[in-house]
């Protein structure tokens, strides 16, 4: 199983990693907040489909995912 952490207090809220996913598991939250203000993003991935493919990893212009599990 694979999966994805975000440091978010890196996050500026660009979304450029939600875009990437081609799994759509990375959505904006709708609570939290980080200290500059933006609503980060989160991995939401319930039926554990990711593919550990970095893609959102390399995209990210802010090394904001600095983690990706492959399993």
């Amino acid at each position: 199983m694979s999966h994805i952490v975000v440091d978010e207090n890196r996050c500026k809220a660009c979304y450029l990693c939600v875009k990437e996913c081609p799994k759509h598991l990375i959505k904006v939250s709708k609570d939290k907040v980080n200290k500059l203000g933006n609503s980060v993003v989160e991995f939401d991935d319930p039926n554990h489909e990711c593919l550990g493919c970095a893609m959102c990893a390399t995209r990210c212009p802010d090394l904001a995912i600095s983690e990706v599990y492959r399993g």
